[in-house]
């Protein structure tokens, strides 16, 4: 591959010309990539004429000045975001420390969905993207598995709004921001969690309405319910000093759903992540079972004392306990969430 020299506003680089001649000594079309100019600029035609029979020759660009007509425009349009090879590990650039897994599917377009899979505190992100990874493929969606450090966020799972630990909806944030920025997708956005991550992920909906298309909840220990009498995190209460404020009448129109093993009722000391207090058994019930059913029932209630008929799903699987794999494996867990997220399998 030879070097050739591409030049922009007075000063050049090096560039590599993709090796094209012809026998006839007429113009040839060559497409490649303008090293330069980076992704965003899509594949590009070089025009290159040789004399026949070309010898190795030095290509010449020569851009005078940036362009702004319509046909140079539609030339340069973006081409399709790039997919990952397998699911990755990145560091936000914002912040090194905090890392997440990115999966992008091949073929999708710009406007792909993309969904957020949050751990519980196993902290295996990971593992979830990559159970979901066959039906992100099969369904054209892209997957963002953030990974919340054990000492930086120890509230997580509330978002951070009582005071312990760093602020996980504005991680989050931060890498969604840093995500579209890379690949271009402005998709809209949809949530799953399991565990912790079912806490994380209603709550952000509830915070942030206007950024969430659906929520997909697996077995969360309890819930944040829609009522603002009650203190939060079990309700709607917040002190004015989170800058936070809940909307029912917003959060109220996402769509959601829980599922939850139906083997997934232990408690007691090998079960410390299960919120089991007087105040949350009352409210809520004493197992996930009756903590997911409770919560639905009210959120679909709450919606519907305001004139919305936002559908609510509850599901029960079956041959699960509490544990994530057991839920994908034997509960049917990943097709019932996209399911309920994205409708039927694409044929």
């Amino acid at each position: 591959m030879k070097s050739g020299t591409w030049r922009m506003g007075g000063w050049s680089r090096p560039v590599r010309r993709y090796g094209c001649s012809t026998a006839t000594g007429q113009p040839v079309i060559c497409s490649g990539r303008k090293p330069s100019l980076g992704p965003r600029w899509g594949r590009i035609m070089w025009l290159m004429s040789f004399d026949a029979p070309p010898a190795p020759a030095i290509v010449e660009i020569t851009v005078a000045a940036p362009p702004t007509s319509a046909a140079f425009q539609t030339a340069f349009t973006p081409s399709a975001p790039s997919p990952t090879h397998g699911v990755v590990q990145r560091w936000s650039k914002s912040d090194p420390a905090q890392a997440y897994y990115l999966y992008v599917p091949p073929g999708v377009g710009g406007n792909a969905p993309v969904l957020v899979v949050v751990h519980g505190v196993s902290r295996n992100a990971e593992e979830q993207v990559r159970r979901f990874r066959r039906l992100a493929r099969q369904y054209g969606v892209v997957l963002v598995a953030p990974r919340f450090p054990t000492d930086r966020f120890a509230d997580y799972q509330r978002l951070g709004l009582t005071g312990q630990g760093e602020r996980s909806d504005q991680a989050l944030q931060a890498i969604l921001t840093e995500v579209r920025h890379q690949t271009g997708i402005t998709g809209r956005l949809y949530l799953f969690g399991y565990s912790g991550g079912g806490q994380f992920v209603h709550r952000y909906a509830m915070a942030h309405p206007e950024q969430v298309a659906a929520v997909a909840i697996g077995a969360a220990g309890w819930y944040t319910f829609p009522n603002p009498q009650v203190r939060f995190p079990c309700g709607l209460k917040i002190s004015r000093r989170t800058g936070t404020r809940f909307r029912p009448e917003r959060f109220l129109r996402i769509p959601m759903a829980v599922f939850v093993g139906e083997h997934d009722v232990r408690r007691g000391k090998d079960r410390p992540e299960l919120r089991q207090t007087g105040r949350v058994d009352a409210q809520q019930g004493l197992t996930r079972l009756e903590r997911g059913d409770r919560w639905i029932d009210a959120m679909r209630a709450a919606a519907r004392d305001r004139g919305l008929d936002t559908p609510y799903r509850y599901e029960i699987l079956p041959h699960a306990a509490h544990s994530f794999a057991a839920s994908m494996k034997r509960g049917g867990l990943g097709a019932r969430v996209f399911d309920f997220l994205f409708g039927p399998p694409p044929t």
